[in-house]
Parts: C-alpha cells; sequence; structure tokens
C-alpha cells in the first residue's frame, strides 16, 4: 500500500511532463505556421486568374470532346477539362482557407507587377470570344486542328503565370500546384505541336 501510494506523485509528475510538453509542441506549431496569403497577395491573384484562365480551357476542352473526329485530340480535350477542373476546385479551397472571396474587383494581373499585359481585356493566352464561337462552330478535323491552335497559345500563357507566381511565393501548396501545371502543360504543348504536324497543319 505504501509502495503504491509513494509511486502517485511520479505518475502525477509524468502526465504534468506530458502534458507541459503537448503544450509546448502546440504553442510552437501555431507560431511557426506560416500567415495565410492575403487579399493583394501573389498567392491570391494566381489563384483567383488561373480560375478564370483554367475556366475557358475546360469549356474548350469539352467542345472538342464533344466536336472533334481525331482520337487523340478528343482524348487531349476531355483530360485536359478534367485535369483543369480539379485544379480549379483546389485553387478555391486555398482561398476559402484563406479567408478570401473568390472574385475581386480588382484587375486581373495586378499581382505580375505589370510583367504581362491584358489583350482586348483577356489574359495571356487567352482565347478572343470570336475563337471560342468558330471552335464552338467547328466540326471534324476542323475542330481538332482550331482546338490545339488554341490550346497551345492557352497553355503557353498559362505557363508564363506558373513562373510568374514561382518567383513570387514560397507558400508549399502554390509552389507545387504551379510547378505541376507547368510540368504538365510543357508536355501537353510538345504533344499538341506534334498532333498538328500529323494532321498536316501548321503548329503556332
Amino acid at each position: 500500500m505504501r509502495q503504491h501510494l509513494r509511486q502517485r506523485p511520479l505518475i502525477t509528475l509524468g502526465l504534468a511532463v506530458a502534458l507541459a510538453l503537448a503544450l509546448g509542441l502546440a504553442i510552437g506549431v501555431t507560431i511557426a505556421r506560416p500567415a495565410s496569403p492575403g487579399d493583394d497577395s501573389a498567392e491570391a491573384g494566381f489563384a483567383r486568374d488561373m480560375i478564370v484562365h483554367h475556366s475557358q480551357a475546360v469549356n474548350m476542352g469539352m467542345m472538342e470532346y464533344r466536336n472533334g473526329e481525331d482520337p487523340d485530340t478528343r482524348r487531349f480535350g476531355y483530360d485536359i477539362g478534367l485535369t483543369q477542373q480539379a485544379q480549379i476546385g483546389i485553387m478555391k479551397t486555398w482561398l476559402s482557407d484563406w479567408g478570401l472571396n473568390p472574385t475581386t474587383t480588382e484587375p486581373a494581373m495586378g499581382w505580375m507587377d505589370g510583367e504581362m499585359t491584358l489583350v482586348d481585356g483577356r489574359m495571356p493566352g487567352m482565347a478572343s470570344p470570336e475563337d471560342i464561337e468558330r471552335l464552338d462552330a467547328a466540326r471534324g478535323k476542323d475542330s481538332d486542328i482550331l482546338f490545339a491552335q488554341l490550346m497551345i497559345q492557352h497553355h503557353l500563357g498559362g505557363v508564363h503565370m506558373a513562373d510568374a507566381v514561382l518567383d513570387r511565393s514560397d507558400d508549399p501548396r502554390v509552389t507545387h500546384l504551379a510547378e505541376v501545371m507547368k510540368n504538365g502543360q510543357q508536355s501537353e504543348i510538345a504533344a499538341l505541336r506534334d498532333k498538328l504536324t500529323a494532321l498536316g497543319a501548321p503548329a503556332t
């Protein structure tokens, strides 16, 4: 009985040490956790602009999947649509986690500090409304060729935007996705250029 009583202080001390260590760890994690990007940050600007940029690519991809003829090019359209829609979901989650609105009244590309300018109000690589109408109306091989030409330009603009945020951000989630986007789109640019050559059309 006396031995059991003598063990109580040791058990209590052990619990106190464990609680203190846990509390210290929690405090350390809280202090070490970086602050969320602000409303005018490069990360927020990239996410908002890339959501818009990706949305057009999803639309174009689905047009090609519906209207194209070449199996490889139609598959490109479908894969681009699925991949970029998933990435839109990721970027919307970032903005929600950061407590930021998914849209802003600020001009597009402002986070790039004038590095790139808009063309007729469009971000780099984005197709014009007239181009989208042409793609929507195209059928068969005409759709395959126009889709590949427009998507190459679209991807080139997206790669430039990814490079810009990689130069400006150290947020691991943002830089990881930007690298994934850049690598994937560069690979697709090369494949689409090869496809245009196979279709007998000029590569852009």
